[in-house]
Order: structure tokens, then C-alpha cells, then sequence
């Protein structure tokens, strides 16, 4: 867990608006940002181009949203549709190349050996399960897909795919869960003049200390400490891809999450 001070001035910049141009783009990364586990990346892939992508020490969650394109790796082959994903574990290359110009997220964190590459179809029509989720109700209510849901071994990694209700809020009652795991939401499906706003704050039941970020297609926010709900304008349904990096393979768990006691009742 990050240490130190959490400031308003701090949490200003846990805000990230990701590259659009042509290629592999580091967004996230320990050193770079405010957290100790989270990688996170962009690929921009015009048309016809070609990337391959080198996984080094990490374990990867590749999530296509937009386009499409063909994947190979040691001797396997497919193709990702619009938010369709694949999870590949270290030491591996895999060579991608688009059908039409398409964007991947990619979270990344450190491999510890437990997961086994796989491919995963979005398949919306699924029924409500380990994988297909319903959370929240009224005007909290949102849809999930889990890319790496915890019943699949990974080594830290849980992401998933959420779908709020149109200026709806999302992540209500607000979370944490900084001893355990620190967490990015990376927004997509939401162009200008659409917006979102991602509120940061630490102090349970707190107003005063609140960072309000706004958030569109391309924004990506830390979340490494504290609590981080979210809310669309009228209009629009936030949308987002959420990775959660364990600070061990232990904790590597979906029901650490800590509500708000002063807003845990709060609907």
C-alpha cells in the first residue's frame, strides 16, 4: 500500500487521459504513478498494422474496446471483437494485428506463476454468474463482466468490464480496499460531449476533502487508497474497464471490499 499523506493535491494526480496516437502507449506503471502494483497500457492499432506485444515479468489482460483484430501466440490463434480479451502470463510475445482500427487496454501486473494464457468472448447473453454480474440496485444499478473473474487463476490480477444506468452512479456505496488491492478504472464508450465524474476521497462520510475528476473516453483514474465511486451526466452511462492489482497473490480476492460506513446505507 502506498504510504504518506493522501492530499487533495495528491489525488489530483491519480487522472490519466491516455494517448490516441498510433501505437503501444505506457499509461500506468510503479514509478511513473502514485502505486506500487498497477501497469496499465493503451495499444492504437490503425487498419492492417501489426504489433507485437512483449509481456516481459507481467501477467497481462489485453481487453479489446474498439474494432477488432487477429492474435497468435505460440502456435494459437484467434481474433478479438469488440470487448473480447485475452490473459497471457510472462515471457511471451504475442503478435496482434488489426481488422480495422481498434483500441486495447491492457492491464498488467507481476507474474507469480499462477495463471495459464486464455482467450475470452464478451457474451453478454450469459447468464447472471461468476462471470456475468448484476451489482447494485436502483440508481446504482450496473452490469458486469469479469475479463479475469476470480474463480480464474491469475497471479494478481481481477478485471472486469462495467456498464452503468444512463447519469446513473457506479461503485455505490463507495469502496475500499487499499490494504489489499489498488485498482484503475479506465473509461471508453464515452465521447465528447459525453462525461462521467470519478470522485477520490479518504475519510469516511467526508465532503469537503472530495477530488472530482471528469472522465471521458480515454480517462483513466488510480486508485490506489481510499474511496472512488462514480456518476454519469444525464445522458450518458459510464463504462469502464476496472483492474484490480493485489498487493499478493493472496489477496488476490473480489470480497475485500470495505463500504463507506457513513454511506453504506446510503441508495
Amino acid at each position: 500500500m502506498i504510504q504518506g499523506e493522501i492530499t487533495k493535491e495528491r489525488m489530483e494526480g491519480w487522472k490519466f487521459d491516455s494517448s490516441c496516437e498510433e501505437g503501444f502507449h505506457e499509461i500506468i506503471a510503479p514509478g511513473k504513478a502514485d502505486c506500487e502494483q498497477e501497469y496499465i497500457y493503451r495499444l492504437n492499432l490503425s487498419a492492417g498494422k501489426s504489433f507485437d506485444l512483449e509481456t516481459g515479468k507481467l501477467e497481462m489482460d489485453a481487453v479489446c474496446i474498439k474494432g477488432a483484430a487477429d492474435f497468435s501466440w505460440d502456435g494459437y490463434a484467434g481474433t478479438c471483437d469488440k470487448l473480447d480479451s485475452f490473459y497471457v502470463v510472462s515471457n511471451m510475445k504475442v503478435h496482434i494485428t488489426a481488422k480495422e482500427d481498434c483500441i486495447f487496454y491492457i492491464a498488467g501486473a507481476v507474474d507469480e506463476g499462477y495463471g495459464k494464457p486464455f482467450f475470452r468472448k464478451c457474451d453478454l447473453t450469459m447468464p447472471i454468474g461468476e462471470i456475468h454480474q448484476i451489482h447494485g440496485s436502483g440508481v446504482s444499478q450496473r452490469e458486469v463482466f469479469m475479463t479475469i473473474d476470480p474463480g480464474t487463476a491469475s497471479s494478481r490480477l481481477l478485471v472486469g468490464l462495467t456498464w452503468g444506468g444512463n447519469g446513473a452512479w457506479t461503485s455505490w456505496p463507495p469502496h475500499e480496499h487499499e490494504k489489499d488491492l489498488e485498482e484503475v478504472y479506465c473509461y471508453f464508450d464515452m465521447d465528447d460531449p459525453h462525461f462521467g465524474l470519478h470522485l477520490s476521497y479518504v475519510e469516511p462520510g467526508d465532503t469537503h476533502g472530495v477530488v472530482a475528476h471528469t472522465v471521458k473516453s480515454g480517462t483513466m483514474i488510480l486508485a490506489p487508497r481510499g474511496y472512488h465511486p462514480t456518476v454519469a451526466a444525464p445522458g450518458t452511462r459510464n463504462t469502464y474497464l476496472w483492474v484490480l492489482a493485489a498487493h499478493s497473490h493472496k489477496s488476490r480476492r473480489y470480497d475485500l471490499a470495505v463500504l463507506d460506513p457513513k454511506r453504506a446505507e446510503m441508495n
